[in-house]
């Protein structure tokens, strides 16, 4: 009985939180005060964020439950781990929290309540992060740093064969499930291919693109289908991350997986829910290492782009590859300072 009231609370909790979001966007957008759609997926973004937090709490955070000492240990949760990458500054914690108020504020107007204070009373509190004005208008974007990317690849290389080791070593991805290597192998195209949740959950059989590659029967770009506003694209994936999609192929058809989607939830082919493929992407970012899963998938995705725009490719081409106007590549200026070769 526990263990259901607790799902439920946490379900209610999210739906709570992500309705509360989308009706302040709503009236924004209604309103002309919020146009770009960059600046729309920077606040998507931020606000994810801080649901995840919410939501990972015993028991989950609400906004009606939201308090001064939530904001002190939420935000105790993210300064200091990141600095050296500039994801977390006085600044971005002043845009995320203004953004957390105007969302409280508007709820409350909706349903004629008063709103709640938490925040203004938390920057009483913080007078560093009161005090911080924004040097553009948007926050700098979450990224992974180059030996964090390495330590997660190597930790998801591991599902897949090695035949250039030895021994136990070589043998250990014989070790996974099939729904162990599916996971590691969405995460890897996150990563690898700069792909959003819902672009993973929706890709298909025909997604993997192996023609023309440099190695036979190596995916090496993926057939990202059409989705809202988005039209179909096609972007590349980085090798390593090939050789897991090759791999997760070869293991799906042995087992006579049914079904047309390339990542399903079981061995019937059910597709993968939102939630699921959340849960499992938090956890297993926490399994190799990353325990602030701040950002999440999103965070894999802005790595991708930072890679991109280090090895010089043009703003254009890796914004047609992210499915975004070119405009949101500005956001990654003021971070990417001459071209280098990163992971």
């Amino acid at each position: 009985m526990i263990s259901s009231l607790s799902l439920f609370d946490e379900v209610a909790a999210q739906r709570d939180l992500l309705d509360a979001f989308d009706a302040w966007l709503t009236d924004q957008r209604g309103t002309g005060a919020l146009r770009q759609p960059g600046s729309i997926e920077v606040y998507r973004e931020m606000w994810h964020g801080f649901m995840g937090w919410c939501l990972a709490q015993s028991p989950p955070v609400t906004l009606e439950s939201l308090d001064v000492h939530d904001l002190q240990a939420f935000q105790a949760a993210r300064f200091g781990m990141k600095s050296a990458d500039l994801s977390l500054t006085p600044r971005h914690a002043l845009r995320l929290v203004r953004l957390i108020d105007r969302v409280l504020r508007h709820r409350a107007a909706q349903s004629n309540d008063q709103p709640n204070t938490a925040v203004s009373e938390w920057l009483i509190d913080n007078p560093h992060v009161r005090y911080a004005e924004a040097a553009s208008a948007d926050p700098l974007p979450e990224f992974l740093s180059v030996a964090e990317a390495k330590q997660l690849i190597a930790f998801l290389s591991n599902a897949r064969p090695r035949p250039g080791l030895t021994g136990a070593r070589r043998d250990a991805h014989a070790a996974f499930t099939w729904q162990e290597l599916r996971n590691r192998v969405a995460v890897a195209l996150h990563l690898g291919g700069g792909l959003t949740p819902a672009e993973v959950r929706a890709l298909t059989l025909s997604s993997p693109i192996s023609r023309g590659g440099r190695m036979r029967d190596r995916p090496w770009k993926i057939s990202i289908p059409a989705s809202g506003n988005s039209p179909a694209r096609e972007t590349p994936i980085a090798p390593w991350a090939g050789e897991l999609l090759q791999h997760w192929l070869q293991v799906r058809s042995e087992r006579k997986i049914p079904g047309d989607m390339l990542f399903p939830s079981t061995a019937a082919g059910k597709p993968w829910s939102k939630q699921s493929h959340y849960s499992t992407t938090r956890q297993l970012l926490a399994d190799a290492g990353l325990d602030d899963s701040e950002g999440g998938t999103f965070k894999l995705r802005h790595t991708f782009a930072m890679r991109q725009l280090r090895r010089g490719t043009a703003p254009a081409e890796v914004a047609r590859w992210l499915g975004v106007e070119v405009a949101v590549m500005d956001r990654y200026k003021h971070v990417v300072s001459r071209p280098m070769d990163v992971v």
